[in-house]
C-alpha cells in the first residue's frame, strides 16, 4: 500500500523503505545493522521509484493492521511444517488452502482466533512460544487500542524473539525496529474493522497497479 501511494516499485525490490536505504537483499546485515542511510527524497528513476509520489512522505501513516499481518506471516513461514504447531493450524483452518497457510497469509479475524486459543500456544516449543507471546503483546499493547508505557521494550522483545526463531527481516519488522518513532501515538483510533475493509479494497487496487 505504501509503495502504491509513493509510486515505488513493488514486490521484492532492493530498496522498499521510503524512509531509508534499507537493503532488502542484504540478509547478512539485516539483524546486525540498525542504521541505514536516510532517504532524503523520492526521485523518479532512482532506487525503485517509478513515478512521482501521489502523497508526501510525511503524510504516510504506517497502518497497524498491515504490520500485524506481516508479523503473522513471518512467524508462520518460519514454523517447521512437520511439527505439531503448524499441524495445529492446518487442522484449525481447513477452509484455508495449504498454499496460503504455508505462506502465512491470514486475515485479522483468523489471527484473533489464534491469539485467544490457549491450545495453539500449548502446541509450540520454547522459541515459538516466546515469539508468539511477544507478537501477542505487541498486538495488544501497541498495534491495538492501547499503547503501553513499555511499548519500546515490547517491540524489542518481539524483534529479538523473531530473530532467535529464525524469521527473515521483512519490511514490517524493519519499520518496527528502525522507524518506531514514525508510528502515531493514536494507533487505537484506527479501528480494526475499518482497517479490514481498507485492506480488502487496497488489495484490488494493488493487483490492478501491478499490471499496468
Amino acid at each position: 500500500m505504501v509503495n502504491f501511494l509513493l509510486e515505488q516499485q513493488s514486490r521484492f525490490t532492493k530498496y522498499p523503505c521510503f524512509l531509508c536505504y534499507w537493503d532488502s537483499r542484504d540478509r547478512n546485515q539485516h539483524w546486525i545493522r540498525e542504521k541505514w542511510p536516510p532517504r532524503e527524497c523520492l526521485k523518479v528513476g532512482n532506487k525503485n521509484v517509478i513515478n512521482n509520489p501521489l502523497v508526501h512522505t510525511n503524510k504516510i501513516i504506517l497502518p497497524p493492521l498491515h504490520i500485524k499481518l506481516g508479523l503473522m506471516k513471518q512467524f508462520i513461514k518460519t514454523l517447521d511444517k512437520d511439527r505439531y504447531c503448524f499441524k495445529y493450524i492446518r487442522n484449525y483452518f481447513p477452509e484455508i488452502s495449504e498454499e496460503k497457510k504455508k505462506a502465512g497469509i491470514f486475515e485479522g479475524p483468523q489471527i484473533r482466533k489464534l491469539l485467544r486459543d490457549n491450545s495453539f500456544k500449548d502446541s509450540m516449543n520454547g522459541e515459538e512460544k516466546r515469539a508468539w507471546q511477544a507478537f501477542s503483546n505487541v498486538v495488544s499493547n501497541f498495534l491495538g487500542n492501547k499503547k503501553a508505557s513499555n511499548y519500546k521494550e515490547l517491540v524489542t522483545e518481539l524483534v529479538d524473539s523473531y530473530h532467535t526463531l529464525g524469521c527473515n527481516m521483512s519490511i514490517k519488522i524493519h519499520y518496527l525496529r528502525d522507524h518506531l518513532d514514525r508510528f502515531p501515538d493514536n494507533l487505537g483510533d484506527m479501528s480494526e474493522e475499518q482497517g479490514e475493509r481498507f485492506h480488502q479494497d487496497i488489495k484490488v487496487m494493488e493487483q490492478r497497479y501491478q499490471g499496468r
